[in-house]
């Protein structure tokens, strides 16, 4: 394993480096949480939404985006009470065509409720995971400034989303970045429980 070393005459300088790090964290996490925006490294872990009911498997509000499964009717009636403005669904049609599964349609009551309805199908051949999804994404957030809705069918998709955001678009190291999203919905992949250790992922630099 790689080792780095540092030299005696830098390191006065590396701690008083680490530090100013430890102390603007400290700081960073004893600040109030914004209203909107996306959150930022330090604050508070993502808040479990529990007078909200209507979602399949979770539902978490970080920062400004709510982040779930598939929502009931019963949900996204009371979305606009909390002055969100737009749906943003990550199930694939073929998913969303199940009457079994899902028995309205989505697009329509979300229209008929005044909110804006964004479709980004992820998941099999049809619709693989790839940048063009991150990307609109990113560019509905800087439309929509308000609280919006991101779901797939049970949250985990729309975790993994939402973390791969923190890493491309907030600055958000892909080790931290994949942490706040295992905190969502993401989960624990079985290698790790299988084992008992925890995982770091890193990003592997060309």
């Amino acid at each position: 394993m790689k080792t780095t070393s540092i030299s005696p005459r830098l390191f006065p300088l590396f701690v008083f480096a680490l530090l100013g790090l430890v102390l603007a964290a400290g700081c960073a996490g004893n600040s109030p949480a914004p209203e909107s925006g996306p959150p930022v490294l330090g604050m508070a872990p993502p808040d479990s939404v529990s007078d909200l009911p209507g979602f399949s498997g979770r539902i978490y509000l970080d920062g400004r985006v709510y982040i779930s499964g598939q929502p009931a009717e019963e949900a996204l009636r009371a979305l606009p009470a909390r002055d969100v403005t737009a749906v943003i669904n990550l199930r694939t049609p073929k998913e969303m065509s199940d009457t079994t599964k899902v028995a309205f349609d989505e697009a329509a009551l979300v229209d008929s409720l005044g909110m804006d309805y964004i479709e980004i199908p992820q998941g099999g051949k049809d619709h693989p995971y790839g940048p063009g999804a991150l990307e609109i994404f990113a560019e509905t957030l800087d439309k929509h400034t308000g609280p919006v809705l991101l779901h797939c069918a049970s949250g985990g998709r729309a975790s993994h989303l939402w973390a791969a955001y923190l890493a491309k678009y907030q600055g958000w190291t892909v080790t931290d970045a994949y942490a706040r999203g295992e905190a969502i919905g993401i989960g624990i992949a079985p290698f790790a429980k299988f084992l008992d250790v925890e995982l770091e992922v890193v990003e592997k630099k060309n």
